[in-house]
């Protein structure tokens, strides 16, 4: 195991989260910074600016080419060209938080709101629809594409995790652990898909039809955050209490790997265009992980 880390902002900017862009290129959010960053492997960081406050958080690829983004202080949703161009989309519900954000498959972006209770989708020309949840106070938070044709997402407050249909309809499954707080969630190989039970210190795991598993963390404070999916089954995971990284295998067994800097705040999680795992660090810098 190889972990180097490569600082892409200044300690207070909060680089977040990052995904590989359509250009073989890292994307982040500087979320504390109000900047897009982009790293291409070997190479050296830029970024685009935002307005100073508007909180970019989470960053996906766009079944158009671009990369889009969640505004969490502005309320907005953003769209930026692999050339840097930005255009910005305000979205109908103020004070609506948005957090997560994936590409379904109906060529729309789906977002969730996490003070407004619901689940958003906006098309690529910008246009938005809202889905009220049927439960309130629940912090809907990452969300991504299942298998089966729908979005699945977090409930953090709600302790839960949903299914969304591309009618809109909405399925909620009620986490087995109390209080368990979940955040990240990616979709796994085998038609289930894997989350992250940050107050529980636990993955958590769900098939399709609403079988939840659970694994236990050796350290149950290390406040799992985000995860990811790489191409052998293997599912990888920040401890951003515990500053680690860890892996959970097809076959069952999990690994956990300090990072090199103490207190470095890992929270998103990707696989690179170079084939490795990286993680933003938000006190400054992107680890690239391999094993």
């Amino acid at each position: 195991m190889s972990i180097e880390e490569r600082t892409v902002a200044d300690p207070t900017a909060g680089p977040y989260a990052l995904t590989t862009g359509p250009d073989h290129a890292l994307w982040f959010t500087l979320v504390h910074g109000g900047r897009i960053g982009r790293l291409v492997p070997g190479g050296e960081p830029t970024s685009h600016r935002l307005d100073p406050d508007c909180g970019p958080t989470v960053i996906t690829p766009g079944p158009d080419g671009a990369l889009w983004f969640t505004e969490y202080r502005a309320d907005r949703i953003g769209r930026i060209t692999t050339d840097g161009t930005v255009t910005e989309f305000a979205l109908p519900t103020p004070g609506c938080g948005p957090f997560g954000i994936a590409a379904g498959p109906d060529g729309a972006l789906w977002f969730t709101e996490t003070a407004a209770d619901r689940i958003g989708r906006i098309t690529v020309d910008g246009r938005v629809t809202e889905f009220p949840l049927p439960v309130t106070g629940a912090f809907p938070s990452a969300i991504t594409a299942g298998d089966d044709g729908g979005m699945w997402f977090t409930l953090n407050q709600a302790n839960a995790i949903g299914r969304i249909g591309m009618d809109g309809e909405i399925v909620l499954h009620p986490l087995p652990t109390e209080e368990a707080a979940p955040v990240g969630i990616a979709a796994g190989h085998d038609g289930a898909l894997w989350f992250t039970e940050i107050a529980a210190g636990q993955i958590g795991r769900i098939t399709p039809g609403g079988r939840i598993t659970e694994f236990p963390l050796p350290d149950r404070t290390a406040r799992p955050h985000a995860v990811t999916v790489d191409g052998d089954g293997t599912v990888w995971f920040t401890e951003w209490g515990g500053n680690r990284v860890g892996a959970l295998t097809p076959d069952g067994s999990l690994t956990v790997h300090d990072l090199p800097t103490p207190r470095s705040e890992p929270h998103g999680i990707a696989i690179g265009p170079d084939g490795a795992l990286w993680t933003a660090l938000e006190t400054g810098a992107l680890a690239r992980v391999t094993t």
